[in-house]
């Protein structure tokens, strides 16, 4: 009996351990090469690609998929500081080099425009 006692509560403790940070989003990911993705359009449309639904999801991307809208809303709040500074890098060059997958992302995840205003502002570049 002592031992069924023992074996339940190291298993409630293994749980509680075991549960995931709702805090933060998952920092799994935040090695994932952002120059070299960015910098090569065939590893960067299977992201864009997978974001608008439009294609397969490797396991970050889907990751990604998941929190997107709740990212934005909340400017980031869950994300790691990899992940806020990789965010940025990303929108930025995603309104500066891919402005037709931008336009697609923002319509897909801010129809009215409420929280990518506030980067397009921050990020664009003026080109000469």
């Amino acid at each position: 009996m002592k031992s069924m006692i023992v074996l339940c509560v190291l298993s409630v403790a293994a749980l509680v351990v075991a549960r995931p940070d709702d805090s933060h989003y998952t920092d799994r990911y935040d090695n994932v090469d952002l120059d070299e993705i960015l910098s090569n359009r065939r590893l960067l449309v299977p992201y864009v690609k997978c974001i608008l639904d439009q294609g397969k999801c490797a396991p970050d991307a889907k990751e990604l998929k998941e929190h997107i809208r709740e990212a934005l809303e909340n400017e980031c709040g869950k994300c790691t500081e990899t992940q806020k500074k990789g965010t940025r890098r990303v929108i930025e060059y995603l309104i500066n080099n891919e402005e037709e997958y931008w336009n697609e992302l923002t319509a897909k995840y801010d129809p009215e425009r409420k929280y990518t205003t506030k980067y397009e502002k921050e990020l664009k570049k003026i080109k000469a």
